[in-house]
């Protein structure tokens, strides 16, 4: 049997933009045998998404991201208690087997046992997720050494995704400069259950400020008032915080999500910056070829944002209709292309304030605005202030800021 020390050393040596999942993989089955493994990230349209490895059948992947997901309750058990876990252990006693997660996704691939370890964030920063490993009957069931293994792995894994991340941002260096530009939240999905109780203690609002806070559980409490005939419903929410900037949230409210909760659910997830975005590359959802095949899209509205690209401009870039894109953009990713531009503009616009090199009118220009005051309405309505008044909050803020010299 291989030793396990092999993959650290794998996963360390790796320089480039993409983790090789399937080397890796592989590489762990011949020390941790498994009949199969899966990446699975959540996601900032609420719920989760298998991502590798590439040789997952396609109806497995589409039929996990469109119900078996709000079954999954080895991979939210595994991060809320930050620890592996066998699947029969994430149910209470007795009811894994009857689960669908066991009968409609495990058994009907052929599966008779699962273990979990947690990861920080897979896939986009903030978003945790889980390696997963599945065994035949005739491997029998994980052994609490196997156990340990996976966790180690699990943890190699998370160090490499970040140097993968920081090789691709290597302009987030800056932390001052980039958190006057986003909202940075070490988790970045909020998930209640009617009682308004957050349901994955990572994810504490309490780390909130007064005002974000409220007006988060205010939204949710009106969507559990005001449930509908639909399974699920999501859109695009903007917030105040005590400084009245506003953060960015998609909204989604599930009539059932029986792998976090009893009843419905609502997820606040905190949408990625720009930079996060553009920054996927298609390999990064090798399980899923619908969803990889979007992905260029997102570096093409990144760089084009100034000009404004039609829907027909952006939709031809990845060979599909303006309709079908929209929709399944939209659908996957859970922002919608107008937004995406949008936040685009405002993040350039921010760079440029805090810069102090060009006036307003430049500034409007470059970003892609009408005129002057076309940015300064549209800036207003996406940050919940101007131009001029968002500058001296970030400049003062950072003139608060600890000295490290």
């Amino acid at each position: 049997m291989a030793d396990i020390q092999n993959i650290p050393e794998l996963l360390r040596s790796f320089r480039g933009e993409t983790l090789p999942y399937r080397q890796v993989f592989d590489q762990l089955n011949a020390s941790l045998p498994f009949a199969e493994a899966a990446l699975v990230t959540s996601m900032p349209r609420g719920g989760l998404q298998i991502a590798q490895p590439p040789r997952l059948p396609e109806n497995t992947t589409r039929v996990y991201s469109r119900d078996i997901h709000a079954h999954d309750k080895l991979t939210w058990q595994a991060f809320a208690h930050d620890r592996v876990l066998r699947a029969r252990d994430a149910w209470p006693a007795g009811q894994f087997e009857s689960s669908r997660f066991s009968q409609e996704y495990l058994q009907a691939n052929g599966f008779a046992y699962a273990a979990a370890a947690p990861l920080r964030a897979p896939i986009l920063d903030g978003y945790p997720g889980a390696i997963h490993l599945y065994r035949n009957s005739g491997q029998g069931s994980f052994q609490d050494e196997e156990l340990g293994r996976l966790d180690e792995f699990a943890r190699e894994l998370d160090a490499a995704t970040v140097r993968v991340r920081n090789a691709r941002q290597p302009d987030q260096d800056n932390q001052s400069v980039d958190g006057r530009l986003h909202h940075h939240l070490p988790i970045r999905q909020f998930i209640f259950g009617p009682n308004l109780n957050p349901l994955v203690p990572q994810a504490d609002p309490s780390v909130l400020d007064e005002r974000l806070r409220s007006a988060i559980m205010d939204v949710a409490r009106r969507r559990f008032e005001h449930m509908n005939g639909h399974e699920s419903v999501g859109d695009r929410v903007s917030l105040p915080d005590d400084k009245g900037d506003l953060w960015n949230f998609r909204v989604v409210t599930y009539r059932s999500y029986p792998a976090l909760a009893d009843g419905p659910v609502v997820f606040f997830c905190l949408q990625p910056d720009c930079a996060g975005w553009s920054a996927l590359r298609p390999a990064d959802f090798a399980a899923d070829p619908e969803l990889s095949r979007l992905l260029p899209a997102l570096k093409f509205m990144r760089e084009q944002f100034h000009r404004g690209p039609t829907l027909v401009e952006i939709a031809k870039t990845v060979h599909l209709s303006p309709f079908h894109f929209h929709r399944r953009f939209t659908e996957l990713l859970g922002i919608t292309p107008k937004h995406f531009l949008l936040d685009c503009q405002i993040e350039q616009a921010k760079s440029e304030l805090l810069a102090r090199q060009k006036d307003l009118v430049k500034i409007a220009t470059e970003c892609g605005f009408a005129h002057q005051s076309h940015f300064t309405s549209r800036f207003k309505q996406a940050t919940g202030l101007t131009p001029t008044r968002w500058r001296r909050m970030a400049l003062e803020e950072t003139a608060a800021m600890p000295s490290h010299n």
